[in-house]
């Protein structure tokens, strides 16, 4: 029984993730999936890479994700899935790749620069 630990990452979420073979069990910081997130297309977002591979209920899965908010939390757990999937088995590679599962979304949000209301934003001019 081997474990597989691997890293995914999308704005400021972090998640690490440990999967072995198993029932099919996920286990977000130590809470069940569905627990963690409620919002049904959340849950759909960490699933996607288990259906493209068609290996759901295969492995269970045991996550520890911090930072960011849920879409960006759900993101970071799918390209870990994703990746560890690939290292468990390179044939799961093409599929994953098509659906766009392994590319890191490099978006981050802009810093705020001084001087200025926001990243961008100026503040109002006045002529007079």
């Amino acid at each position: 029984m081997e474990v597989t630990n691997t890293i995914g990452r999308r704005k400021t979420a972090v998640a690490r993730i440990y999967v072995k073979p198993g029932s099919g069990k996920i286990t977000v910081n130590k809470r069940e999936l569905d627990n963690y997130f409620p919002s049904e297309i959340l849950r759909i977002i960490v699933n996607q890479p288990l259906v493209a591979a068609k290996t759901s209920g295969a492995y269970d899965i045991k996550i520890n994700v911090k930072g960011g908010g849920p879409k960006g939390q759900a993101e970071a757990v799918r390209l870990a899935i994703a990746r560890a999937l690939c290292s468990i088995n390179i044939e799961n590679r093409p599929a994953l790749k098509k659906e766009g599962f392994l590319t890191r979304d490099p978006r981050m949000v802009e810093r705020k620069k001084y001087g200025r209301r926001k990243a961008r934003r100026r503040f109002q001019f006045s002529k007079r």
